[in-house]
């Protein structure tokens, strides 16, 4: 598991120029429309929570990807709302789409949904069909319900000073070539609906209190989502990163993984947060303690430079519309 980085400054300048990262900003449109919400009730979160114990998300792919990936991007479509429900701590309870595409898109679109909702033990229980020539859309949304109830979700806004940050990834499988996507399908198989659901257990029982799947703004740039709501920092040990063999650490760090969460864990609670991971063959272990600096940075080899400093800048540029706590969307 060790990683060694030749060049941690250039790793840095990378990461900050990294468009996954970057292209979180715009966000910022949501709560100018939308106004101020609490993090957890309204846009800010992977989910939102509503009636209590149900949490509701939603993710569109981007046109391009559409095109010319139909059935990948019905495969994503999916595995993004499963993803961002176990964020939460819920279990996937249903999956609606929307698709406007001409038939032969639509086809393999809604191909690669069947069998990514088949793998992940998650129905497609409906939503809507536009057959159109033109360019291709389809989203997606999932619906979930939390195990332990409201009091168990996990909330970016439970992250605190002295937890500590756990990664858990599913680090066998393969680099797409084309695209920044690390995917274990091959590899987990129907075990992936059982992996996703650890995050469920891990929130019931308490050993974990937030958390923040890694999406397209890799590793880090999901970290600052996850802390920038309480403007925390944290140093990531990229000497105790889980990562794939003969994967290079800037691409890792960059990627949108099959399967990879970020964690924060009470103190004393690591052992009880990593024990289901490992129990499923899950890498996972304890990269980080956070803390008020409000600064993300990376160490290797006791060199450390900072990506993010969360007191200054943003990553989905919402800091300042807030309700008590600032606004944002996943």
């Amino acid at each position: 598991m060790s990683t060694l980085v030749q060049d941690i400054e250039a790793l840095v300048a990378g990461l900050r120029t990294h468009p996954g990262l970057r292209n979180k900003a715009p966000i910022a449109l949501v709560s100018e429309v939308l106004g101020a919400t609490d993090w957890l009730s309204g846009p800010g979160d992977d989910g939102a929570l509503v009636a209590g114990d149900l949490v509701v998300g939603g993710e569109a792919m981007a046109p391009s990807f559409v095109a010319a990936d139909p059935y990948g991007a019905g495969v994503a479509a999916v595995l993004a709302n499963v993803n961002d429900l176990a964020a939460m701590g819920a279990v996937p309870l249903a999956i609606v789409d929307t698709v406007v595409a001409e038939e032969a898109v639509a086809r393999l679109a809604l191909e690669g949904m069947r069998d990514a909702a088949r793998l992940y033990d998650v129905p497609i229980v409906g939503g809507h069909l536009t057959l159109h020539p033109g360019p291709p859309a389809i989203s997606a949304f999932g619906l979930g319900r939390l195990p332990g109830g409201a009091a168990s979700v996990l909330s970016v806004t439970r992250a605190a000073a002295g937890q500590s940050l756990v990664v858990a990834a599913v680090t066998d499988g393969t680099m797409r070539h084309d695209f920044p996507f690390f995917r274990s399908f091959d590899e987990r198989g129907p075990r992936l609906a059982g992996d996703v659901r650890t995050l469920a257990r891990v929130a019931a029982d308490g050993s974990c209190v937030a958390a923040k799947d890694v999406s397209m703004a890799g590793i880090v740039g999901s970290l600052g989502m996850l802390l920038e709501a309480n403007r925390l920092g944290v140093t990531l040990d990229l000497d105790s990163l889980p990562k794939p063999a003969g994967v290079d650490i800037g691409r890792w760090l960059a990627c949108f993984p099959c399967f990879a969460f970020l964690l924060c864990v009470p103190p004393g609670r690591e052992d009880d947060c990593l024990r289901p991971f490992h129990d499923r063959g899950i890498a996972a272990s304890v990269v980080g303690t956070l803390d008020v600096t409000g600064r993300v940075s990376v160490s290797s080899a006791g060199r450390t430079a900072t990506v993010l400093d969360l007191t200054s800048e943003a990553v989905t540029g919402l800091h300042g519309h807030h309700a008590g706590v600032p606004a944002g969307d996943g």
